[in-house]
């Protein structure tokens, strides 16, 4: 499949199967993280597998949704600001870095097949304390990782011509 057909297909899963996300392709996906551009190639961020069954309640208190907890696995995205490239002007890269990573992730689960939704709207202050963050670690983004128990409903996005501009805004 190509590029564009990947991100065609490619959508935000809220109901998940049981069905456990095999090993290899598990892997893959995280291989995929690995290989993702930073600033700098400075890396500073790390992917938390988290298996859910039997851990339902905890990461309820992280996302409180069925489908969050429902998918067997769900991926954690941290970067550690102090240690990320910053632009001369002050801008931290942090979240752009983690962004890329997670894209990288999202792409790479649905070439293998796995459903995803990136998930933003989560308790800082919770997942500090399920996941064991040290201080340095900001969570950045979830995303629950599995087979889709649902289908994709149309896209809607905004013509390209209002979304590109040539050589100036």
């Amino acid at each position: 499949m190509d590029f564009n057909e990947l991100a065609r297909n490619r959508y935000s899963v809220r109901s998940y199967l049981p069905t456990p996300v095999p090993a290899d392709k598990l892997q893959r996906i995280l291989e995929a993280a690995a290989l993702a551009p930073t600033a700098a190639n400075r890396q500073q961020f790390r992917v938390i597998v988290i298996h859910t069954e039997g851990r339902e309640a905890e990461m309820r208190r992280i996302y409180n949704r069925d489908w969050f907890v429902a998918a067997p696995i769900v991926l954690c995205v941290c970067g550690i600001p102090e240690a990320t490239w910053v632009r001369r002007d002050g801008k931290n890269y942090c979240d752009v870095d983690v962004a890329i990573v997670m894209d990288h992730v999202i792409m790479a689960a649905t070439s293998e097949g796995l459903g995803t939704c990136w998930v933003g709207a989560f308790d800082t202050e919770a997942t500090r304390e399920v996941l064991g963050l040290p201080p340095e670690a900001e969570p950045i983004a979830f995303t629950p990782l599995g087979y889709s128990a649902d289908s994709p409903r149309p896209k809607k996005r905004k013509p390209i011509e209002e979304l590109v501009s040539y050589e100036r805004w």
